[in-house]
């Protein structure tokens, strides 16, 4: 009997050796308009971002002017490797468009089909008719303020919170002066004199970081918050002592009675609750400060009114009150060099993984914060909110 071979005689020729192709880089084409929106001031890259960008291949527009609010200017940006552009509608006209406020109807008018735009959302400021025209347009489009990391956190909403805590304690300070019709007072912990009350009403990362502020100029510290933990881990970090709180209205009422400083940092779901009555406020200190930083969110003291950077304050009942909605953008080049510090990395991954749509598939992050792709609605709480039709980003994407 004959014997066969378990193999063909095609499979005892040598075989050609198949080594794995490196993934192709994309060249990323970038544009920077200049911000229109009344009192932004920041920009999405700073000229060391811009460095590594073109250090990498890539190019990137960028309006004359943009940079002037936070203090960059155009020679910087096109020692850079930056083009400097003349013509406002250029920069609109890149593969991928970089804004901190959303674009203006107008701005969307400018932008190609298919363009990738990377801005905030601000939804509660859109009207619909703002995302029938992007998707008009089959833009992809994502939030940076809905972008969610592998920790579960907001990496650039918790940096400008930061710079939000921070800046709500440096404030109340300049309002405090005389010079500004304040009460005088000085924040610091001065020998003989008794240090100035602060009370914030929420323990995240707003209100952690104006109690971390207000703890290093040596002042005395409440903190209010329906959140237990919250106030745990507050009390476990801060760098001194500080009085913490559930919302309960005697406690508040007594607290905020005797402060010289009171800071709104609580954050609804959809409006941030009135925690400070107008009659608590009536019982304030002549020329005490509030300064309530969730007025984006409908401000948590009954009194407040949204203000603006041209117009900060008013007095009602002799308490001076500061409700700006965009603080970080008083602070400019700081904001700038956050948001661009976590703009960057996002930017040479999406060149690396060869384009933003090979990035979204292996990046959860990305999927997060976008709320359209290729014209099709997909975040659920803007299709809620405007009773919009929503596919699944995750289907989409595979």
């Amino acid at each position: 009997m004959s014997q066969f071979s378990p193999f063909s005689k095609e499979e005892l020729l040598p075989q050609t050796e198949m080594l794995e192709i490196k993934k192709r880089k994309g060249e990323l084409f970038i544009g920077i308009p200049k911000e229109t929106y009344t009192g932004e001031k920041r920009i999405c890259l700073t000229p060391d971002a811009v460095t590594a960008l073109s250090a990498n291949g890539h190019r990137i527009v960028i309006e004359t002017g943009a940079g002037d609010g936070a203090n960059f200017t155009d020679k910087e940006y096109s020692e850079a490797g930056a083009k400097i552009s003349y013509d406002s509608e250029e920069a609109f006209k890149c593969n991928i468009v970089l804004k901190v406020a959303p674009p203006t109807e107008e701005e969307i008018s400018y932008l190609n089909p298919q363009t990738i735009l990377i801005s905030s959302l601000q939804l509660k400021t859109q009207s619909k008719k703002y995302f029938e025209s992007l998707a008009k347009k089959r833009i992809t489009a994502v939030a940076f303020d809905y972008i969610k990391d592998d920790q579960d956190t907001y990496p650039i909403v918790k940096s400008l919170s930061e710079i939000a805590g921070t800046a709500s304690i440096l404030i109340a300070g300049e309002l405090m002066s005389g010079v500004n019709k304040g009460n005088g007072l000085l924040f610091g912990n001065i020998g003989g004199v008794p240090p100035t009350s602060v009370v914030i009403f929420g323990a995240g990362t707003v209100g952690e970081f104006a109690a971390k502020t207000a703890l290093g100029f040596g002042a005395r510290v409440k903190v209010f918050d329906n959140s237990i933990t919250k106030l745990r881990n507050l009390q476990r970090y801060l760098p001194g002592p500080i009085y913490t709180s559930t919302v309960q209205p005697k406690s508040i009422a007594k607290a905020i009675m005797r402060c010289d400083v009171a800071i709104g940092a609580i954050r609804g779901k959809n409006r941030s609750p009135i925690v400070v009555t107008e009659t608590m406020i009536e019982q304030m200190k002549e020329g005490a400060v509030i300064v309530d930083v969730s007025i984006d969110r409908g401000g948590c003291f009954e009194t407040s009114n949204v203000t603006s950077h041209n117009s900060p304050t008013f007095v009602k009942h002799g308490v001076i009150h500061y409700c700006v909605p965009n603080i970080p953008s008083r602070y400019a080049r700081t904001a700038s060099v956050s948001i661009s510090n976590i703009f960057t990395p996002y930017l040479l991954d999406i060149a690396a993984e060869g384009g933003f749509e090979n990035a979204a598939r292996f990046d959860k992050s990305l999927r997060n914060g976008m709320y359209f792709y290729h014209g099709i609605l997909t975040n659920r709480t803007v299709a809620d909110w405007f009773d919009l039709p929503f596919r699944d980003i995750n289907l989409l994407i595979v």
